[in-house]
């Protein structure tokens, strides 16, 4: 991106996290938050790469989006994206195996957003919303043998993920490495017909958040310099059925279906950017005074 497109693309971006409404979970700021210039590498799936940005925003067949969160965090003047292997479909082994391979010791700023496909949480919402009932039961119950049985429960996709941050932070030992959670797909309604089914999907994504965050929780016990983004609170009320503006794409509409909108993933670029340092020099370890 040329210095002239980012200011454009940046004032953009912060006059349409404006008109939605995202200031509780940090707009993004016109001097922009910062973790150094130039040292910011994504990793993780379909909603790391943008998919669901909208069509015509693909750079390539990973569906990586210009709508999606690594490019609306380049926009900030102090931030640069220097690799993005984010891809659709990333599970946290091609993660730690393949995208990893991008990382510096150079590098500031890591963000990650993957797990669900682990989960095949894709395959899940295909039997949910085109199979029969049966069909979508026996989906989230093979998901859920990857899932903690409760919140704070230990799970085999958490040791993947404790794993995986482990990597990443050997890998860049400079950088801050900003984990996000998944939203709850859809807004629940008593009368809604298909109440039941949308709640254990929603239920299923609420224990892959608490898996994804208990990771996190272990790692930084480890001395990782790490924090996780909850975005669930920042997505309420534009749920599929919400009644605010859409922030995921519903179904029957493609590859889109069940992502975040370009308005989503402002909303995500919002949150990670309230937990980055105000130092364009210091990591978050750095700013808490340890080494």
């Amino acid at each position: 991106m040329t210095a002239r497109g980012r200011r454009l693309f940046a004032r953009l971006v912060i006059t349409l996290v404006a008109v939605v409404g995202l200031s509780s979970v940090g707009a993004l700021p016109a001097s922009g938050h910062s973790v150094g210039k130039g040292r910011y590498v994504p990793l993780g799936d379909s909603y790391a790469a943008g998919q669901g940005g909208g069509a015509g925003s693909y750079v390539n067949n990973c569906l990586q989006s210009r709508n999606g969160y690594p490019a609306l965090l380049d926009a900030h003047k102090r931030i640069r994206l220097r690799a993005n292997p984010t891809c659709t479909g990333a599970t946290t082994h091609q993660v730690g195996t393949k995208q990893i391979r991008a990382l510096k010791r150079s590098t500031r700023l890591v963000t990650l957003t993957v797990g669900a496909a682990d989960l095949g949480l894709s395959a899940v919402l295909a039997a949910c919303t085109a199979g029969t009932p049966a069909q979508c039961d026996t989906a989230i119950r093979s998901a859920g043998l990857l899932l903690p049985p409760r919140c704070g429960d230990d799970s085999p996709l958490g040791d993947r993920l404790t794993d995986l941050y482990a990597a990443v932070a050997t890998k860049a030992p400079k950088a801050l490495i900003v984990v996000t959670g998944y939203v709850p797909l859809f807004q629940l309604a008593p009368a809604d017909p298909g109440l039941a089914i949308k709640a254990q999907i929603n239920g299923a994504t609420t224990l892959l958040n608490c898996a994804i965050e208990k990771a996190v929780a272990d790692a930084q016990a480890a001395g990782v310099d790490i924090v996780y983004v909850d975005v669930a609170d920042a997505f309420a009320g534009h749920e599929i059925g919400g009644t605010g503006v859409p922030f995921i794409n519903p179904p029957g509409t493609g590859t889109e279906a069940f992502h975040p909108t370009a308005a989503g993933y402002m909303a995500y670029a919002a949150a990670i950017s309230a937990v980055l340092p105000s130092s364009p020099s210091r990591t978050g370890r750095d700013q808490k005074g340890t080494t």
